[in-house]
């Protein structure tokens, strides 16, 4: 008899258990958010010790679509020509390379050498890459080194000099993407875990903790001058409305995902009524938008979400118009993704590129691109690991495929970080020309022009 006491005890104890912890996830009462948060970090360390074993099975890495290499294809009479700026990650490093794919120069810099951190620990240099590398003429270089598989997965930012050495370093949670303004000052975007309440009745999806994304500026050398937190800036403005669906499905708890930064000029502010100099224009890849930040009332002062899906890389054009990468927005034969040209005014496309069947695009991530001088497009496709220049009429005139290989069987690619830029010679110092060219003849030729 007492075994059954002993068996219905242990029955009922279980039930309450059961009961209870449903009232209190249910109602989200005490101690809810503790039980959540011990939840949402075992996850974490789950995907971490599982789903990063080795940088193969990270989206560091994918699928070769090819057994090309290298310049596949270079039409010299319809390109812009220059050298092509890049970073992959299967390495710590950014190359400048030629029309016709040749290395002029390399930047390697592993992130042992500028790690200062006792409080953080690094991921393993296989986990660790360079995002968006920004040239300066004379061959400093600014890079975001980020780890995947960390949380936040943003490291730092340093600048070095044409020689890898280290000129000064910025420790936050950089990611994803940087502009250089005309007055030298450093837009980065960083995000970090946040605590702060929102407005459950109409925000519950948003409770903390969450990644939250912020606006840093910085000092021509690396100085702290203002911080901006875009989440905040969203939900004092008239498109805080744009949170309110679409994100429940986000286990991540990163809710923006702002993935690029462009700080808008006084020319190009002219042709929108909507936008001042030195506002910036922002890509939030969860929320479908593209955003303007005011810095000054720290407001998103316009925003707009269009056809497109999970993009990347907002750039605005001279003539007002905004060039967004449209990672799955495309519908139509030639691949999962486009770049699209969009009147802000509008909201109407004005042009886009989408592939074909011979060469799709297709980058579920990352990705971006860049207009150039003459009218073409310069596109990376990251997940590809391709860099394209196409003519306003689709044509590719010029093709690079990433040449590393790994993996089993040595049938993965490296994928590109987005930023990729053609740069002009004439756009470069003297010295820093004449030491990657190897002659005092070609900087000459640079001068004369």
């Amino acid at each position: 008899m007492n075994k059954i006491f002993n068996l219905l005890g242990i029955i009922a104890i279980v039930v309450l258990a059961f009961v209870g912890g449903a009232v209190v996830v249910l109602a989200e009462v005490f101690p809810y958010d503790y039980l959540d948060d011990a939840r949402r970090a075992l996850i974490a360390l789950y995907k971490q010790k599982t789903d990063y074993k080795s940088p193969y099975q990270t989206n560091l890495w994918r699928p070769a679509r090819t057994d090309e290499r290298g310049v596949t294809i270079y039409k010299p009479a319809r390109t812009y020509d220059g050298f092509t700026l890049y970073s992959s990650s299967h390495a710590q490093k950014a190359f400048l390379i030629t029309m016709e794919g040749k290395i002029a120069h390399e930047w390697n810099l592993p992130i042992a050498a500028v790690w200062e951190n006792p409080d953080r620990q690094p991921r393993p240099d296989p986990y660790v890459f360079w995002e968006y590398p920004h040239l300066y003429p004379n061959g400093d270089l600014l890079v975001l080194y980020v780890g995947m598989g960390d949380t936040p997965w943003g490291y730092g930012l340093v600048k070095m000099d044409k020689n890898s050495k280290v000129i000064w370093k910025y420790f936050d949670n950089v990611h994803h993407h940087l502009d250089v303004a005309k007055d030298s000052k450093i837009y980065v975007l960083t995000n970090d875990i946040r605590n702060s309440e929102i407005e459950r009745k109409r925000y519950r999806h948003l409770a903390p903790p969450r990644i939250d994304d912020s606006v840093v500026v910085l000092s021509p050398d690396g100085k702290l001058l203002k911080k901006v937190s875009i989440m905040d800036a969203l939900l004092r403005s008239p498109y805080a409305r744009m949170l309110q669906w679409g994100l429940a499905w986000n286990i991540e708890a990163d809710f923006l995902h702002t993935n690029s930064i462009e700080v808008i000029d006084r020319a190009t502010a002219s042709k929108l009524p909507f936008a001042k100099a030195g506002q910036v224009l922002l890509s939030m890849r969860e929320i479908d938008a593209v955003g303007i930040l005011d810095l000054e009332t720290e407001e998103i002062v316009w925003a707009a979400q269009g056809s497109w899906h999970r993009p990347h890389d907002a750039d605005m054009l001279p003539n007002g118009n905004i060039l967004l990468f449209d990672n799955w927005g495309n519908y139509e034969p030639g691949g999962s993704s486009r770049v699209v040209e969009f009147n802000p005014r509008t909201s109407k496309i004005i042009w886009n590129y989408a592939g074909d069947g011979a060469r799709l695009l297709a980058s579920p991530i990352r990705s971006g691109q860049e207009r150039l001088p003459n009218g073409n497009t310069l596109i990376t496709e990251s997940d590809g690991g391709r860099i394209i220049e196409v003519t306003a009429n689709g044509e590719i005139v010029w093709e690079y495929v990433n040449s590393v290989r790994g993996g089993k069987e040595r049938k993965l690619i490296p994928v590109l970080s987005q930023g990729i830029v053609r740069i002009a010679p004439e756009k470069l110092a003297l010295d820093f020309l004449e030491a990657i060219n190897g002659s005092e003849t070609a900087a000459r030729e640079n001068a004369g022009n």
